[in-house]
């Protein structure tokens, strides 16, 4: 018995040692091996800088939405973070561990769902700051746009790679009729912030398809008189553009942001010494990152920025030598998307560009936003998954053309 006994413990030792080592082939460690760690260790620092600007913008947020019977606590927004947090990463890892094709469909079919609920938000919307975004009732409110995001991306890609195994198939026109009603839906809320991400996935995906050139000077043309039909017609871009231009009318909010942001110098005040945050709108949202300057400095702000570009470059360079049409275009999208995000956001508090109500990744509180990243994120990890040493093996038989 004692042999037996001692044989049953030397095979458990090995067992540890083999787990997540390169011989484990269980699905988590397969997973562990396939995963671009590099991508999932670039996250984890902006969800932990999240963390730490959420609490340093959370007394501001409380002290602004506290009044009359109602009082805040002033790490209250820190602590409905870390709860969502501890929902969205796990699903983040969930997705990231679904094969390839099942998250394909999953996200079609989910694309469809929250197309659905876009379509009922003027219906049966919630107003909120003025607008129509938010669907549901009190703590189940969610905002579709935010979810639609990452399955449109994959949706579109799917469609677009049809074009592969069938060049008479019109994806082109069907994606833009999908673009259009989705644009058309958003700029009823209005939400012009998200309008921009949606086209701008659409032309980016539709280039790297291999549009000819003639149609993306026909969609440039068609882009630049958008924009002034825009400003003619849809009345929220004409006196957002208009404020922005001339720098008369109500700029609170992006005056207040830029001069919270400047306020901290190149190495900031210090954690908990901002003062100019208390007057920001939105300090824990839209306007994060404006006290992260204040309290952390520019050069802080500038180290994220870096982050945010790394993810996006690293994706690209990743997918330089992808042969399935699917993978490059889904994750190329999930890529744009991400950064376009992040640079809207840093481009408003920065005074480049007009408000447009749009959240930091991973580091702005908000429940609709984090599970959406959450999810997008984890179908860009579960898209870009590798076997590293598939194609190092010499014992991989490649096809020579029949010589």
């Amino acid at each position: 018995m004692n042999v037996f006994a001692a044989e049953a413990q030397k095979r458990k030792r090995i067992t540890k040692v083999q787990r997540f080592g390169r011989g484990d082939r269980s699905p988590l460690g397969t997973w562990f091996w396939e995963i671009d760690r590099v991508l999932l260790m670039l996250v984890a620092v902006l969800v932990g800088v999240g963390i730490v600007a959420v609490a340093a913008a959370s007394p501001a947020a409380a002290v602004r939405y506290s009044g009359g019977t109602t009082t805040f606590p002033p790490l209250y927004y820190l602590y409905r973070q870390l709860v969502w947090l501890a929902v969205g990463l796990p699903v983040m890892l969930v997705v990231s561990m679904l094969p390839k094709d099942v998250a394909r469909r999953l996200s079609i079919g989910g694309a469809a769902f929250f197309l659905l609920l876009l379509a009922l938000v003027p219906v049966a919307g919630v107003e909120v700051n003025g607008a129509v975004r938010w669907i549901g009732v009190g703590f189940m409110q969610l905002q579709p746009s935010e979810f639609l995001k990452p399955l449109y991306v994959v949706a579109l890609a799917w469609l677009l790679s049809l074009k592969a195994k069938d060049r008479t198939l019109p994806v082109g026109p069907l994606s833009a009729v999908l673009t259009g009603g989705i644009a058309l839906l958003l700029m009823k809320q209005p939400d012009f912030g998200q309008t921009v991400i949606f086209l701008s996935i659409w032309v980016a995906l539709l280039m790297l398809s291999g549009i000819a050139m003639r149609y993306l000077y026909a969609l440039g043309a068609l882009g630049l008189g958008g924009v002034v039909s825009a400003y003619l017609f849809y009345s929220v871009a004409h006196d957002r553009i208009n404020k922005f231009i001339t720098g008369n009318g109500d700029n609170y909010q992006t005056v207040s942001a830029h001069n919270t942001l400047v306020n901290g110098g190149l190495i900031g005040t210090g954690p908990g010494g901002g003062t100019m945050k208390f007057r920001l709108p939105e300090p824990h949202t839209d306007y994060i990152f404006s006290v992260i300057g204040e309290e952390f400095g520019l050069i802080a702000c500038l180290a994220i920025a870096m982050v945010y570009l790394t993810i996006v470059v690293r994706v690209f360079i990743k997918l330089l030598d992808e042969e399935d049409e699917f993978l490059l275009l889904a994750s190329a999208g999930l890529a744009v998307q991400f950064g376009m995000q992040a640079l809207i956001n840093m481009a408003v508090n920065v005074q480049i560009v007009p408000s447009k109500g749009m959240t930091l990744p991973f580091i702005s509180y908000g429940g609709s936003s984090m599970l959406a990243l959450s999810m997008g994120f984890g179908l860009l990890l579960a898209f870009t998954r590798r076997n590293p040493y598939l194609h190092r093996s010499p014992y991989v038989v490649k096809w020579s053309g029949g010589r």
